[in-house]
């Protein structure tokens, strides 16, 4: 939950000396509003501040701004500020706090969110908060992000350059352009159920077996960029076009490949399969590029 700090005369909100976009939000969303919001990021700990205010509106129309999300929906990636549900430089509390977070943003989704998300990257670069109270229009544009930082609710927050739209027309036809960009299936695609499914990630309960596993990919994952040559070793050998290599069962394949690889030890070697099972969410090249790593890790 938030509070509004002093309002000010500025049209400027950028968080720093001219108010904060959380002040804007807070000050403009009432019970039964209707919300519209584009943005690149989106984080469960940015609603958790707002959670007072969103709770209570009708419904809200979230339009992310970059695609790469879907295939990237891990939370520790390097990239994962294309799809960010997790704030980055976050205190202890609030890692101990995700599950909760995770779990109560899950269900407020369900209940009254859309999501989608354009089709193509680095097409849509601009930031809209739009607001419907039932009485009048309220908009917001420019920069922020739907994050901590970016609503101004961090320790260290963004400076951002964002204006409150004060034209009633102006505030119109940025509400017309956003229902353009919704409703046109050529260039965004409904993602609800992708968001839902990682969220589910961020609260259920697993198995000590997939924690470690996933502890493990976590730890390795920083030596994995650039390695695909290594992940695509074998199927770019006429081992796999044999009559032999077809005729045997997956992990004897497993086997094969440890036995070959230049690394190779029993002891230390995960086959991808192994991987592939035990998190679900990794890509086959990122399976196999793991393995090679824990074998020059054993080593």
């Amino acid at each position: 939950m938030t509070t509004k700090t002093n309002t000010n005369s500025h049209g400027i909100r950028d968080n720093h000396g001219r108010g904060k976009v959380s002040d804007f939000l807070v000050e403009k969303l009432a019970t039964g509003s209707e919300l519209s919001i584009v943005s690149a990021y989106f984080t469960i700990y940015a609603y958790e501040a707002l959670s007072e205010q969103l709770d209570q509106i009708k419904q809200l129309h979230f339009l992310f701004g970059e695609p790469r999300f879907i295939q990237s929906l891990d939370p520790e990636k390097t990239d994962k500020k294309s799809f960010k549900i997790e704030d980055e430089g976050l205190e202890l509390a609030n890692r101990l706090q995700q599950k909760d977070v995770a779990r109560r943003c899950a269900e407020w989704i369900t209940r009254k969110v859309e999501i989608r998300s354009v089709k193509e990257a680095n097409l849509l670069h601009g930031k809209l908060y739009h607001i419907d109270d039932g009485r009048r229009e309220h908009a917001l544009l420019g920069s922020s992000n739907f994050t901590r930082r970016g609503l101004g609710l961090a320790a260290t927050s963004n400076i951002e350059l964002n204006l409150v739209v004060d034209s009633d027309r102006d505030r119109t036809d940025l509400k017309v352009w956003f229902d353009e960009l919704w409703n046109d299936a050529n260039l965004v695609a409904d993602v609800k159920q992708q968001v839902l499914e990682y969220l589910a990630q961020l609260y259920v309960d697993h198995s000590p077996e997939f924690i470690y596993f996933k502890t493990l990919f976590h730890v390795f994952e920083k030596f994995l960029a650039g390695q695909e040559e290594t992940a695509g070793f074998f199927e770019n050998t006429t081992i796999t076009d044999s009559a032999i290599w077809k005729t045997l069962f997956d992990f004897q394949k497993d086997g094969v490949k440890g036995v070959l690889s230049p690394c190779a030890s029993p002891k230390t070697l995960l086959p991808s399969s192994t991987l592939q099972r035990s998190h679900p969410t990794l890509k086959k090249s990122e399976n196999a590029k793991l393995a090679t790593h824990c074998c020059h890790w054993g080593q």
